[in-house]
């Protein structure tokens, strides 16, 4: 563990009191939310204005610094000195609160993912249901932004995020439970280490037993009910800019504006960060350092989600209901059911 490593540099020994365990964890936390951050903001004010560019064959930032690398900085500055503008008759400590407990939600559930070469918080027991548990509390922080900011476009954006979140959160959950199977353990280390092991060989080239080779349906799902989840195309119905103007985030501005589109990043790379360590064998990889592969891995399901986003259309609310109470939902009981099986079968 990474806090552990830490305390030993610090000369604090294996055997730390409470204050050295603190201290370390301290550190320890603030080395993974600064690899999470520095990993945002490429990715929110450039990596995805690149990436859509390319797609649309567009241009995007070229002119702030070399490759347009810059315009984080400028964009920085140009939110961060905008007035903060709270709504006539907003809910001030909802309004507040709701940024704050989004970016939160997702930086914690860092604290239990394997990113390799020692970098991980903790490794409890249930690590994997504590990573859902944390990811959902965004869905409370979307709701409190939609409720208090006194504007109909930003309530409807909010309860749309909630039936969105209720309908394809449960297949999310039920599909990574088919990988708990498997495991027999939610713990985040025991599933990347069952990934090690070679599944089958062909011309000399061993490929691993990662899940999302040895249940490649069950991948498929998770991929799209991540989609869901983080709301990008077909599925970022709570924003819906050509609906609802922005959704739940209409009316928020300055600071609380760059806390919400961090936020909404964040999530883009938990859920990546999810998908790399229970289906792609987590920072596992040869040759290059662990935290080197687990970051390829994150950023390649960050350009899928930014291809959906400029390939995709987007659906109806109706229909992404739908989708997922028919659709989706049916299909996860009915994978975990049939791994359920296999399993008991191959044991």
């Amino acid at each position: 563990m990474l806090p552990e490593t830490i305390g030993e540099l610090l000369g604090f020994g294996t055997n730390m009191g409470p204050l050295e365990t603190f201290v370390a964890a301290l550190i320890a936390a603030f080395i993974v939310g600064n690899i999470m951050l520095i990993t945002t903001a490429i990715a929110g004010p450039w990596a995805k204005r690149k990436i859509t560019a390319a797609f649309t064959d567009r241009i995007a930032v070229n002119r702030v610094g070399p490759f347009g690398l810059l315009i984080i900085v400028a964009d920085a500055v140009r939110l961060l000195s905008k007035e903060l503008i709270i709504p006539d008759g907003a809910d001030r400590p909802a309004f507040d609160l709701a940024p704050i407990v989004m970016v939160f939600s997702a930086l914690i559930g860092f604290a239990v993912i394997p990113m390799g070469s020692g970098i991980q918080l903790a490794d409890p027991e249930v690590g994997l249901a504590f990573v859902f548990a944390v990811a959902s509390i965004a869905s409370v922080g979307l709701v409190m932004g939609g409720y208090a900011s006194n504007n109909k476009y930003s309530f409807l954006g909010g309860l749309r995020a909630v039936a969105q979140n209720i309908a394809y959160e449960i297949p999310l959950i039920v599909t990574a439970a088919s990988v708990v199977i498997f495991t027999g353990s939610l713990r985040m280390s025991t599933i990347v280490n069952m990934q090690a092991e070679p599944l089958f060989t062909v011309f000399g080239l061993t490929v691993p037993s990662w899940y999302a080779f040895v249940n490649p349906f069950a991948f498929v799902l998770f991929m799209a009910a991540n989609l869901a989840e983080i709301g990008r195309n077909p599925f970022d119905i709570p924003e819906a800019p050509t609906e609802i103007v922005a959704g739940y985030q209409t009316e928020y501005s300055s600071v609380y504006f760059v806390l919400m589109y961090l936020a909404e990043f964040l999530h883009i790379f938990l859920g990546g960060a999810i998908i790399a360590t229970i289906f792609l064998g987590g920072p596992a990889g040869p040759i290059l350092p662990g935290i080197v592969w687990f970051m390829i891995k994150i950023w390649a399901v960050f350009l899928f989600t930014q291809w959906a986003r400029s390939a995709v259309p987007r659906l109806r609310i109706d229909q992404l209901i739908e989708i997922g109470w028919k659709g989706m939902l049916v299909l996860s009981f009915a994978n975990l059911v049939l791994t359920a099986v296999i399993v008991g079968v191959i044991v």
